[in-house]
């Protein structure tokens, strides 16, 4: 495997932790970003995981990030966007500070991420190099209620492609967009007809898949059963 870590930011929980996990498993060096210190965080460390502290909801916080990145790393395998926030649309008064907060998570931090990281990848050793962009599958049917979050989502998928032609040939662009694939605290998986829901091993066999492909680059997978389609 790379010597070159891969990043995955908001990696300490859910969908990003299962990932860490399962690319330690597979033995790949990891770097995972966190907002608030977590339980889940000690096991991830104990594994070797290098944890940073990251808030991407400034400019500010985004470029301090980076900083510190380039002093924890002198080149990146993969880059796996995976911090989210998700954000109800607020009663207008509150809509603005709402709408910038998903764009800074949603588009901001992974813009200049992979701008100022660029060079990391490319030092990378390896003849493959990726990023990867966790989107949503609500994108393509839209979300009533949560038009910010899926508008910032929607442009996530934009910078995949823009920047699968910018980076060419020497890094590959990619995207995920899940549907409901995990269930939260308390939730039962009731498997009813074709709209079960298969837990995260279904996204990490994507990631794995985009990993270990040096003939993709610019898509957009979906990860939903179908349910995008109807």
């Amino acid at each position: 495997m790379s010597q070159s870590p891969i990043l995955i930011t908001g990696g300490t929980q859910r969908l990003g932790r299962h990932c860490a996990e399962r690319l330690l498993d597979d033995g790949h060096p990891v770097i995972v970003t966190y907002r608030r210190e977590r339980e889940t965080l000690s096991g991830l460390r104990e594994r070797g995981a290098v944890t940073l502290a990251a808030d991407f909801g400034s400019e500010a916080g985004i470029l301090d990030f980076i900083a510190r990145l380039r002093d924890s790393t002198p080149s990146l395998r993969a880059i796996i966007h995976n911090a989210g926030e998700w954000l109800s649309d607020p009663e207008p008064e509150a809509a603005g500070a709402t709408f910038e907060r998903l764009f800074r998570v949603h588009m901001q931090a992974p813009y200049l991420i992979n701008l100022h990281a660029r060079n990391l990848l490319e030092a990378c050793q390896e003849p493959q190099r990726d990023i990867v962009h966790i989107t949503d599958s609500v994108v393509r049917r839209g979300a009533a209620g949560q038009a910010a979050y899926a508008a910032t989502k929607a442009g996530l998928e934009s910078l995949t492609r823009s920047l699968a032609v910018q980076f060419a040939p020497r890094i590959q662009v990619n995207a995920i967009a899940p549907g409901l694939v995990m269930l939260g605290d308390g939730e039962e998986n009731r498997g009813e007809g074709q709209w079960r829901v298969p837990g995260p091993g279904v996204i990490y066999q994507t990631l794995r898949y985009l990993l270990d492909n040096d003939f993709v680059t610019g898509t957009v997978v979906p990860v939903d059963g179908g349910r995008s389609l109807v």
